[in-house]
């Protein structure tokens, strides 16, 4: 008899927890690609075009070409990178691009910007009213709580963690909690909420768990019976599978304190549910719910501590913003031990389609298989028996009343059928970890955010799973078709859900908090910047200064420094390059980029060595507040900005110079200081290399005044 069975304890398996930060995993979510649109902060909407290597007086350097109506075109400097965005809005639809220098885009972005500086009202009005409130505090952990939390039978990630931390510091305070816990499909967010409840439970509080399906009311129940079984906890369901008598019982049992955990749907808002003292209600999936329930729930929220999940990503520049308004827990690290989802795009196959079916079947596993036309769905059905005639095949469609669809779901998790052909009806709201094979067919008519969707229906356990996405064979896909499928195949690597936000989804998770009604003002100028521009409003309103803590110098030392064609070719690589260029920070930055440049494409020729000394010299240029580096013939002029003469003295610039062996003259002019260096007879390594020194001295100067 193993220790196991006689103290039914699960045993914790320690894994090696990777170390990729979660910036690692989200700095490309916003890759652009040729044709994609962007926002630049001054011109507006216009079409990328892609990057292009320009001669200039001898002197090549990258630009990223955008072209706007009647086909005007402008070429950026790659080191401006930073003032595009991409441009994605509300519902993915095209937008209309700007003219050059007609001034509209000004407008509208001012029309915006009023906007969102209402929207920054009431939502700091929200947050201070909410502050105002008294609610319960729940008493800190204790042994018992410990024990509940390390009967877990995985490792917590990180962010799980310390989302876990962030949810009880709220709980043990004495304003009710409203928490949005973010995360992607299957990354352990019912883990975090069943620790949040045990809290509210071991304070003799009741708690709610409101769900937007019937059938994942009962998933609901399963686990949290499961996970609940070692402690004096009552859980119960509130839900269609139970008879009359069962539901009166069970409502009895909540007046009188008997239930501890109650899940259910939208039913728990109705008249008839009594709690004897409810603590704390946890919300599955809040858009889900109608306008009725959501007032219900607002009625509640300024009681009870309230904690709302969801799948749907929030962007990151969102998240920004809304820090401090709403609290956001987000979990952005999938659990180890998963697997990604090995996706293929592949034309409709039955052989194939048979083979995939028998070796999900040998494994003991089940397998959806998406069809999204509801007037052919049995002929599917029969083509698939008749297919694999040792396969028990079920079938579920929008257009079957609720009850034989929940029966046909509830026979499937409980094993009756091997197969589910379904609609996009599954799309949400269904966790069944033994299924993990999934067929698309005509994934070409569908959204990117539905196909990302649909596959986190599959890989929600240690095994690995697999994805078919199919489309016609005698269908020449069409470019947005093609684009959406690679996407789609791009992102198997968990989490990617954040990558796809940038996306439609995303936008929904932003309409989830800022209300439906600013998709127009979205899609005018573009998601990233409204988000920037609201959490511009936000810090203003606080009162918190947005002034800028460093100067954009502009750098024109006429050397060749550039990423060229026959060191990178890959035009989504360039642009991540220049980007992490842009954000060197340091000489530690600076080395790792040059050793992650060698170890990815080799030893890099003498335009790359300086296009990345120059981004850390613009890195020491902006933090002591340079205006412009420019050399004309056998002279480098660094003008300073007003700021500098406020915060350096006359010494400080001669001290700086001492560290260079550059002959140099300083003047002053109108308020603005300048330094002139002689370069004459400089190669072009020796001009950077000096530069560099000044421009480290004078950091350093920088740094010692602000300790004193």
């Amino acid at each position: 008899i193993t220790e196991h069975e006689i103290y039914h304890k699960k045993i914790k398996r320690k894994i090696r927890r990777s170390n990729i930060s979660n910036a690692e995993r989200l700095k490309d979510y916003n890759e652009l690609s040729k044709g994609d649109y962007v926002v630049h902060h001054v011109h507006g909407i216009g079409k990328f075009l892609g990057i292009e290597t320009i001669e200039i007086h001898g002197t090549h350097r990258d630009y990223l070409s955008i072209q706007y109506q009647d086909s005007a075109k402008i070429s950026l400097p790659v080191e401006q990178i930073e003032s595009l965005s991409k441009y994605v809005s509300a519902d993915g639809k095209e937008p209309k691009i700007n003219k050059l220098n007609d001034g509209r885009f000004q407008k509208t972005k001012q029309k915006v910007t009023k906007q969102v500086e209402d929207i920054a009202d009431d939502l700091l009005r929200l947050y201070a009213e909410r502050s105002q409130l008294k609610g319960f505090a729940f008493s800190p952990d204790d042994d018992l709580q410990r024990e509940f939390d390390d009967d877990f039978a995985y490792v917590e990630t990180e962010d799980q963690l310390r989302s876990i931390m962030e949810i009880k510091h709220d709980m043990e305070a004495n304003k009710p909690m409203d928490r949005l816990l973010v995360g992607d499909v299957g990354f352990g967010k019912t883990e975090v909420a069943m620790r949040a409840a045990f809290k509210a439970v071991k304070d003799h509080k009741q708690v709610a768990v409101l769900v937007p399906t019937t059938v994942l009311a009962q998933q609901h129940y399963t686990n949290f019976a499961e996970r609940f079984d070692n402690y004096p906890v009552n859980v119960d369901v509130l839900s269609r599978f139970r008879s009359k008598r069962e539901q009166n019982e069970t409502l009895e049992k909540l007046k009188q304190g008997q239930v501890d955990i109650i899940i259910g749907t939208h039913r728990l808002l109705s008249k008839d549910v009594e709690f004897s003292d409810l603590g704390l209600i946890v919300i599955d999936e809040e858009q889900r719910f109608g306008v009725k329930h959501k007032e219900k729930l607002k009625e509640l929220k300024t009681r009870v501590d309230v904690l709302t999940l969801t799948a749907t990503p929030i962007p990151r520049t969102l998240h920004m913003s809304m820090l401090g308004i709403r609290d956001l827990s987000v979990i952005e690290t999938p659990p180890t031990n998963r697997y990604p989802v090995q996706t293929y795009v592949l034309e409709t196959n039955p052989g194939l389609v048979r083979e995939a079916i028998i070796r999900e079947m040998d494994r003991g596993g089940q397998i959806f298989y998406v069809y999204n036309r509801v007037d052919t769905i049995d002929q599917k059905v029969a083509e698939l028996q008749e297919l694999v005639p040792e396969a028990s095949i079920g079938f579920v469609h929008g257009q079957m009343s609720e009850i034989q669809l929940e029966n046909t779901l509830m026979d499937f998790i409980d094993g009756v059928y091997d197969v589910l052909v379904a609609t996009t009806i599954i799309e949400t709201g269904v966790d069944i970890s033994n299924v993990n094979t999934l067929f698309i067919e005509n994934a070409d008519h569908m959204g990117l955010s539905t196909l990302y969707q649909l596959r986190g229906r599959v890989g929600r356990s240690n095994r690995i799973a697999y994805a078919y996405l199919m489309y016609r064979p005698d269908k020449v896909l069409t470019e947005i078709s093609e684009k959406r499928l690679d996407a789609i195949k791009g992102f198997t690597e968990l989490g990617s859900g954040f990558k796809i936000a940038m996306r439609d989804l995303s936008i929904r998770g932003a309409g989830n908090i800022l209300g439906a009604s600013q998709s127009g003002f979205i899609d005018s100028v573009g998601f990233e910047m409204y988000s920037q521009l609201l959490e511009e409003a936000i810090a203003k309103k606080q009162g918190k200064s947005t002034a800028r803590r460093k100067s954009n110098a502009e750098i024109n030392l006429q050397i060749d420094a550039y990423l060229p064609n026959d060191y990178i070719n890959d035009e989504r690589q360039k642009i991540d390059i220049y980007k992490r260029i842009r954000s060197i920070e340091g000489q530690e930055d600076y080395q790792n980029l040059q050793d992650e440049l060698i170890d990815r494409f080799g030893e890099y020729p003498d335009q790359v060595a300086y296009l990345i000394e120059i981004g850390l010299l613009k890195y020491y240029m902006d933090s002591i507040f340079v205006k412009l580096v420019e050399r004309k013939q056998d002279r480098v002029t660094v003008r300073f900005e007003k700021a500098s003469l406020a915060l350096f003295l006359t010494q400080d610039y001669f001290e700086a110079l001492s560290k260079t062996n550059l002959k140099a003259q300083i003047s002053e002019n109108k308020g603005k200081m300048e330094i002139i260096f002689n370069v004459c007879q400089k190669k072009n390594y020796e001009i950077l290399e000096e530069l560099l020194k000044f421009g480290q001295g004078f950091a350093e100067i920088k740094t010692r005044q602000q300790k004193n």
